[in-house]
């Protein structure tokens, strides 16, 4: 048994042992898992994919005359204004205004409020424009400024749902090709999608969240930022394999973070033609080893996890629940896949180059004591199920 305080001592004094979660794989193969959990103090998970409910608090200060915006652009990108005079929410899914590339279906979709984010952490110069009704300590009606993340109060990353634990396999059962937002998929199951960095995925190396929590510290796009909920559908009463690990989306992170602390490297718009715009984001989660049996979890292979091949055609939109078969990682990252006795074409949406690097980038930071782990304040629910969304008239007397 290890304790929080311990590790970080020895993260503090430069002696921690740090490995990725690829990299301990291989460790415990070789040393054993007693002695392993003995040597090795902490591990290092990553991820880096679309993460559609993301996006950011910024504040402006106040003008002079002051304004109290009632509706907000940035770059024609609408801003959320119902919360005080000069902040907004600016949602990385939301769409540039008139934006001409969207007019026609399918619809290559060029700008929205991921890109906004990208170019706002990389210190682009941004236009804001804002409207009011005006009152008396508020006069101003319109206003149009130019500004940089330098020129604001604050800029802070507040994500809803990131890091799903696992996720779907997309593929297309139709006789038209279908544009979704894990990207085209071409007719009579011709290619297949998915998004995820098995192995190495946060959630997926701690299945039942005994060291993921409300208040775990998180390397968020190069800025140290903290789990601070659970994430919206967190749903971790899902199917599981004999191993624990979730066969389907299960648990989610709502994560935060300082906008100007981030590397825009790691912070991307992304049109999606067909679907919209979104952003991917990076995130390194560190694993502190207290026990064996924590370390044996993150020891799980691409091979033991699998997804569920879904038809988003029909069965996806039309919400069947029907799942097509399951497959695993390791087979995924091969390139081509037997679905239903046919050889399907893979690509992904994540890229696992970029989470294996910010696992090291992780790694290194641990290893000169300028990262530590925390113990979660609260954990996140381990039995909780997905609600849907029922369209149902208004009841009487309710």
């Amino acid at each position: 048994m290890k304790s929080y305080e311990e590790i970080n001592r020895k993260i503090e004094s430069k002696k921690a042992v740090v490995l990725t979660a690829e990299e301990i794989i291989d460790y415990v193969d070789k040393k054993g898992l007693d002695k392993a959990a003995e040597e090795v103090d902490v591990v290092t998970t990553a991820s880096f994919g679309p993460m559609c409910s993301s996006g950011c608090f910024l504040n402006f200060g106040h003008s002079k005359p002051k304004i109290r915006m009632t509706e907000a652009w940035i770059q024609d990108v609408g801003a959320y204004t119902g919360i005080a005079a000069v902040d907004v929410y600016l949602g990385a899914t939301q769409l540039r205004h008139n934006d001409p590339a969207n007019m026609s279906y399918p619809g290559d979709f060029a700008y929205g409020g991921g890109h906004v984010i990208e170019d706002l952490i990389a210190g682009k110069e941004l236009q804001l424009f804002a409207l009011s009704y005006g009152t008396d300590e508020y006069p101003l009606r319109e206003i149009r400024s130019y500004f940089t993340i330098n020129d604001l109060n604050q800029a802070i990353m507040v994500n809803p749902r990131n890091c799903y634990q696992n996720y779907n396999v997309a593929i297309n059962c139709s006789d038209k090709p279908i544009y979704t937002y894990l990207g085209l998929l071409k007719p009579n199951m011709k290619n297949l999608t998915y998004c995820s960095a098995g192995q190495l995925s946060p959630l997926l190396n701690d299945p039942f969240y005994t060291t993921i929590g409300v208040g775990t510290r998180v390397w968020l796009a190069g800025a140290q930022g903290h789990v601070y909920a659970e994430g919206t559908q967190h749903a971790p009463s899902s199917q599981r394999n004999d191993l624990g690990v979730p066969m389907e989306g299960a648990g989610t992170l709502a994560l935060t973070g300082d906008m100007k602390k981030m590397n825009p490297r790691f912070v991307r718009g992304l049109s999606l033609k067909g679907y919209g715009v979104s952003l991917s984001i990076g995130v390194g989660i560190p694993i502190p080893i207290l026990n064996k049996e924590i370390l044996k979890q993150t020891t799980i292979r691409d091979q033991d996890i699998f997804a569920p091949v879904i038809d988003y055609s029909h069965d996806y939109p039309q919400k069947t629940g029907k799942v097509l078969c399951h497959v695993n990682y390791s087979d995924l990252k091969k390139g081509e896949v037997d679905i239903l006795g046919k050889q399907v074409a893979v690509s992904s949406l994540s890229s696992y180059y970029t989470a294996r690097e910010i696992a090291e980038l992780l790694k290194d930071e641990i290893k000169r004591g300028e990262f530590t782990v925390t113990q979660p304040i609260s954990y996140l629910p381990r039995e909780q199920s997905f609600k849907s969304l029922n369209i149902r008239e208004k009841q009487n007397g309710h």
